[in-house]
């Protein structure tokens, strides 16, 4: 390349002399390609990978002013991808009362109070999500009259995934009592008398919801930066936003314009607020004809993967929908939250208009339905390489694998659920069905691992990916218990899911996935080998710095005895 005379090389833009940016070197570079390749060094440039290679290589494309860095024999790895979590939670961890390391009924209570003391009094008192079944040595839900001793003055609502509690000022402001029937796909829990008693299932827990004073547009962009860069702190530099309104989508777009976004968002779209439509399926179809855009639309940092549904509850929750009966009450097959016909008709309104469709769906009756409506869709615009998703699969069967594998669905994950909750699946579904949870060995075998991923459905899971790895090789939950050995995969594998696999989600895996050139510079680098630690200090990596885009936007260095959070 010929330089003109009159460029002063040392204040040039890179782009005009074609050196790189910056270049890491001395490293363990795990590229996660096809051939799953380990380099020394990469050079980055215009926010991509421009070559990847050994030390002496990438050295050797040094400008004057390209920024060097030693890494020391650090490992790195591509940008990891968390393929479900609720990202603008993490913006509000603060706000909320953190239940984290809560083990009694006692101490939830004294949370509650103690936050209640430095809010003002008739302001609602929210809850970050919690487990209380699996969390507390009660095993079982506040109820509305204990909420209202710990404050008595405020309004209270602790959202548990499926399920939300709220004291007796909440469900007055509601104007929910002994009279009000459920509503469609929801349940108002009732004591013997027949008075609500502060649970309320599914869609009822939208009474409470729709009470709650919203967030400001600068509140909501405030909250995810700070999302953002929680989500950046453990290495993860792309997510599948798992529910996103209308409302959050503008945050993102406002983080997006500002050039402020530092996690790539792929939206599974809530056009209505919420993944159970309360919409008639004509009014439904009516505003997907409107919306003017559909799956896939975006850039690099802001688009969206499709539209999220649900059809049951959740296996920790005693709500999945099961094939058989629970062990304690054989008649008990688990709740379906909605009518498989209004569902059909939903989902295929939305293979209609170019959508593609996700949803929740955890028990194998509920599998079931999902996939009859997966088919009854394609029969009318095909869905094959559109990529629909089945949204955990937590007890899918080989059987359903093979369906799905037909039709072209993935199936995206969460081993998570198992570090914290094996013993509560356990409990109410039997051993042996905890044991089949997540069955990541057998969905690699008979899809394939490209129709696969990982993800945390954080909050309701720590966000840390490497516990997941480490749950996906060992099966190990958070007490060292094993829960269906034969169901582990490799380290390599488990890599893949939060990477290469993972980036087909949004159709990004020419721009995300792996460390080669062309490719986004996406990269994270680890405090310790991923592929050479002992399985047990998996869970114990942490993150010493975050790319994304070429940019750094975390970097750490842990002091000597540091202990690495969960």
């Amino acid at each position: 390349m010929t330089i003109s005379a009159h460029i002063d090389i040392r204040t040039a833009d890179p782009q005009i002399l074609g050196y790189p940016e910056s270049i890491f070197l001395n490293a363990k570079v795990v590229t996660v390609d096809a051939a799953f390749s380990i380099a020394e060094a990469v050079a980055i440039r215009d926010g991509k990978f421009l070559s990847i290679g050994t030390t002496r290589e990438i050295q050797a494309l040094a400008g004057p002013n390209t920024v060097t860095t030693d890494l020391q024999g650090a490992t790195i790895l591509p940008g990891l991808i968390d393929t479900h979590a609720h990202v603008e939670y993490a913006g509000r961890l603060n706000l909320f009362v953190d239940f984290a390391g809560i083990t009694t009924v006692a101490k939830a209570l004294e949370r509650i109070a103690e936050h209640a003391t430095r809010t003002p009094q008739g302001k609602w008192i929210r809850g970050n999500p919690w487990h209380p079944v699996s969390q507390l040595v009660e095993k079982r839900f506040l109820t509305r009259e204990e909420l209202d001793r710990a404050a008595p003055d405020h309004p209270i609502c602790l959202p548990i995934g499926h399920f939300t509690l709220a004291n007796s000022l909440a469900l007055s402001m509601a104007n929910v009592t002994r009279d009000t029937p459920d509503p469609e796909g929801g349940i108002i829990h009732r004591d013997d008398d027949g008075e609500p008693n502060g649970t309320l299932e599914e869609a009822a827990e939208d009474l409470v919801h729709n009470m709650l004073p919203d967030w400001t547009p600068e509140e909501r962009a405030d909250q995810m930066r700070t999302a953002m860069a929680y989500f950046n702190s453990f290495g993860i530099t792309s997510a599948i936003s798992a529910a996103v309104d209308p409302a959050t989508l503008r945050a993102h777009q406002r983080l997006r314009d500002q050039g402020l976004a530092t996690l790539r968002i792929s939206a599974m779209y809530a056009p209505t607020g919420g993944i159970n439509p309360s919409l008639e399926v004509e009014d439904w179809e009516l505003l997907l004809s409107r919306i003017g855009f559909s799956s896939d639309f975006g850039d690099e940092w802001l688009s969206y993967s499709g539209v999220k549904l649900q059809i049951d509850g959740g296996m920790t929750l005693r709500t999945a929908a099961m094939r058989e009966g629970y062990p304690d009450d054989p008649d008990y097959r688990g709740t379906i939250v909605i009518d498989p016909p209004k569902f059909n008709a939903l989902v295929a309104a939305a293979n209609r208009y170019g959508w593609r469709v996700g949803v929740h769906a955890v028990g194998d009756a509920a599998i079931d339905t999902v996939l009859d409506a997966f088919e009854l869709a394609s029969n009318e615009r095909s869905i094959l390489d559109r990529r629909f998703i089945v949204i955990h699969g937590s007890l899918m069967q080989k059987d359903q694998m093979e369906r799905a594998k037909r039709l072209g669905v993935r199936v995206d994950a969460q081993s998570s659920f198992l570090w914290e909750k094996a013993a509560t699946v356990s409990k109410y579904l039997g051993r042996a069905t905890a044991e089949r949870a997540f069955p990541m060995r057998t969905m690699i075998d008979v899809m394939g691992l490209d129709a696969v991923a990982q993800g945390t459905d954080f909050p309701f899971n720590p966000l840390n990916p490497f516990v997941n790895m480490f749950i996906m090789v060992t099966r190990k939950d958070i007490n060292g218990e094993i829960y269906g050995s034969r169901e582990a995969i490799s380290r390599e594998e488990a890599i893949r899911l939060y990477t290469s696999s993972a980036s087909r989600y949004s159709f990004s895996e020419r721009r995300t996935g792996s460390i080669e050139a062309g490719k986004l510079a996406d990269m994270v680098v680890l405090s310790d080998d991923i592929m050479e630690v002992p399985d047990e200090k998996l869970k114990e990596i942490s993150v010493t710095r975050t790319i994304v885009g070429g940019k750094t936007v975390h970097e750490f260095a842990p002091s000597p005895g540091a202990t690495r959070r969960f």
